[in-house]
Parts: C-alpha cells; sequence; structure tokens
C-alpha cells in the first residue's frame, strides 16, 4: 500500500515552506533576495526562519492590546519548548521552522531569547540607553545572521559568532532607523532615551511628529553606532567559514541606506527610505560575489 500518511506529510511541508517564502517575499524583501543567493537546499530553511522572526516582529500590529499579545508570544515559546496545545504542524510557519531546526540541529534557545527580546515591542517603554538597543539588535538581527550561517553550513560550526553580532547591531539599528516614520505613528520609540536626552528630544517630539534639529543629531549619532559595528563586523569576517558567506549578505545594504539618510531631502519622521529592487539586487550580488 502506498505511503499516505508519509505522502501526506510531504505536501504539508511543501505547503509550510512555499507558505514561508511567500511572507518573506512581501514582508522581508532584503532576506528574500539575499536568499536566492544561497545553496538551494538550504533556501526552504531560510525562509522558515525568516518567517518566524517576520510573524514575531508583527505581533504588536495583530493585536489590540500587550496582554494579548504576550499570550501569542507564550504559544510560540511552547511550540518550540514541545508544550503547545493542538497539533503544531497545523501553522504553516511552525511547522517549516520545526523543520529546519532538527534537519539543521539548531538549538532552540535563540529562538525563544528573540521571541523574549520582542516582548519589549508590545509595550511604548522607552529604550533606555545605547547598549540595550545593542542588546535588543543582538537577540533579534544577529541570532538571525548567526542561526542562517548554520543552516547554510547543515548545522556545522560556520565559525563568525563576533561577526554575526556586529552584522546584527548594525543592520538592526539602520532598519529602526528606516522605520522610525512608521513606529513613531504607533507611539513606538527605540532610539535610546541617552541619545535623545543628550540633545533634548522627547518621546513626545518623535510620536507627535515634532521632530527638530536635536532628533536629526540623535539619527547621526545612531548611524554613527551603526557603521562603528559595520567596520567590526568587516574585520572579523575572517572568522567567518567561507560556505557561510551567503547568510550576511544583506550586510552589503547597511551602507547604501545609511548613505540615503544622509541626503539633504532626508526626514527622519516623514522618509520611509527603500531601495530599487535592480540596485538591491545589484549590491547582493556584487556581495556574493566577494564571498562566493
Amino acid at each position: 500500500m502506498p505511503d499516505v500518511e508519509g505522502k501526506s506529510a510531504e505536501t504539508g511541508l511543501a505547503f509550510a515552506q512555499s507558505h514561508c517564502e511567500d511572507l518573506v517575499r512581501a514582508g522581508d524583501p532584503d532576506r528574500y533576495y539575499a536568499a536566492l543567493f544561497a545553496p538551494p537546499a538550504a533556501r526552504p530553511h531560510l525562509f522558515a526562519l525568516y518567517a518566524f522572526s517576520l510573524t514575531i516582529a508583527r505581533v504588536r500590529e495583530a493585536v489590540s492590546a500587550p496582554m494579548a499579545g504576550e499570550i501569542r508570544l507564550q504559544w510560540w515559546r511552547d511550540a518550540l519548548q514541545g508544550e503547545a496545545r493542538g497539533d503544531v504542524r497545523a501553522n504553516p510557519v511552525a511547522a517549516a521552522l520545526e523543520e529546519a531546526i532538527r534537519v539543521n540541529r539548531l538549538s532552540r534557545q535563540p529562538f525563544v531569547d528573540l521571541i523574549d527580546a520582542r516582548v519589549f515591542d508590545l509595550y511604548e517603554d522607552p529604550m533606555p540607553r545605547v547598549n540595550d538597543l545593542e542588546g535588543y539588535c543582538g537577540e533579534t538581527a544577529s541570532a538571525l545572521f548567526r542561526l542562517a550561517s548554520l543552516v547554510i553550513g547543515n548545522g556545522t560550526e560556520p565559525g563568525g559568532a563576533g561577526a554575526a553580532g556586529h552584522a546584527g547591531v548594525a543592520y538592526g539599528i539602520t532598519g529602526l532607523l528606516r522605520a522610525l516614520p512608521w513606529h513613531a505613528r504607533s507611539g513606538q520609540v527605540y532610539l535610546p532615551a541617552d541619545i535623545l536626552g543628550r540633545y533634548g528630544v522627547t518621546r513626545e517630539d518623535i510620536v507627535t511628529g515634532r521632530g527638530g534639529p536635536g532628533l536629526l543629531r540623535a539619527c547621526a549619532d545612531l548611524r554613527d553606532l551603526a557603521r562603528q559595528h559595520l567596520k567590526a563586523f568587516e574585520a572579523a569576517r575572517p572568522t567567518i567559514a567561507p560556505s557561510a558567506g551567503a547568510a550576511f549578505l544583506p550586510v552589503a545594504l547597511v551602507e547604501p541606506y545609511l548613505a540615503a539618510m544622509e541626503r539633504g531631502s532626508y526626514d527622519s519622521l516623514n522618509t520611509l527610505v527603500e531601495m530599487p529592487r535592480w540596485r538591491r539586487l545589484w549590491r547582493l550580488w556584487r556581495a556574493a560575489r566577494r564571498v562566493g
């Protein structure tokens, strides 16, 4: 008799992985296009990682109150730790992620840490200090670089843990600066209070759209910080196994995004910094040739 159950499982997994790819294509084009330069066998698992990250990042906008968001995040913790009720595989992102973890022998703790970091998103508390921001980026963006490098290496040690840390902080800060207009309108402020205080900027200045020269200087300081981590990443690049280099391709987009924020027409509270698709692909292609 044909193995109907096995074929059904394969069909379900194929749907889950395709669902993740579609999510990432629409919601995280930087990582989607970068994944296309990775080995074909690794791509479904990369899309699972990125779809998970995107799903967790969107919890705030999917709920009406922080407690509802806490409940959603707890479901994901339970799913990762085998404590969720019901069939976790019914959630296509969870099903694809479970397969990525199994095939690549990934630790579950980085995923739980990412969820814990995203609790911050549910509330409107200030980001207290620069090192808090770096830690937030480390547990979100840096963790994804590290996990992606493990996936591309099929679970073998790819080196470059320190490089992943710096890559994630550079990429994460740049992403938060790009999203500042959107975050401000939703009442969120990721800019550290110690930097804002240095220039006399308050949370209310940001969420009400007042901005001002102080905010411009605070954003300039954060661009400098992103570039410091970008420089540290480049210094640590030799520690990354050549086979894992494709995991770090999105870093190639950091400098052009930062440069776009330094044009005279840029308005930190109203300009959404984007890059044409052709230019994004060209940057990633150049970076892929460097690591290939």
